[in-house]
């Protein structure tokens, strides 16, 4: 029904006082686990364009990914050490943390 709410980890439907629980593979759940956020809460999905909300050093480099620099179509994957999105940028191919990103 339109008027069901979630209550916790249930919804809860008003006119009939039914409760059921919130599942993973429900797109309203809050509890979504498998989906790579950016900084916001966003989900995020291979295309995607987004922006660096901070400045990063390359690791090994003197080059500098400057904040306010939008990425087009990332490539999500399972990332090693929390790097899990794959962008292509003019100073090359750079694994990326999510939580440095926000959606364009």
């Amino acid at each position: 029904m339109e008027n069901t709410y979630p209550d916790g980890d249930n919804y809860v439907c008003p006119d009939c006082s039914h409760e059921w629980p919130i599942t993973a593979s429900d797109p309203e759940s809050p509890n979504d686990e498998g989906a790579i956020r950016d900084a916001n809460g966003n989900p995020l999905a291979d295309g995607d364009a987004v922006i660096l909300i901070k400045d990063l050093k390359v690791k090994g480099s003197s080059i500098v990914l400057k904040k306010g620099t939008k990425v087009k179509s990332i490539r999500l994957g399972n990332g090693t050490d929390g790097h899990e999105v794959d962008c292509r940028m003019d100073a090359g191919s750079f694994m990326l943390k999510a939580e440095f990103l926000k959606k364009a």
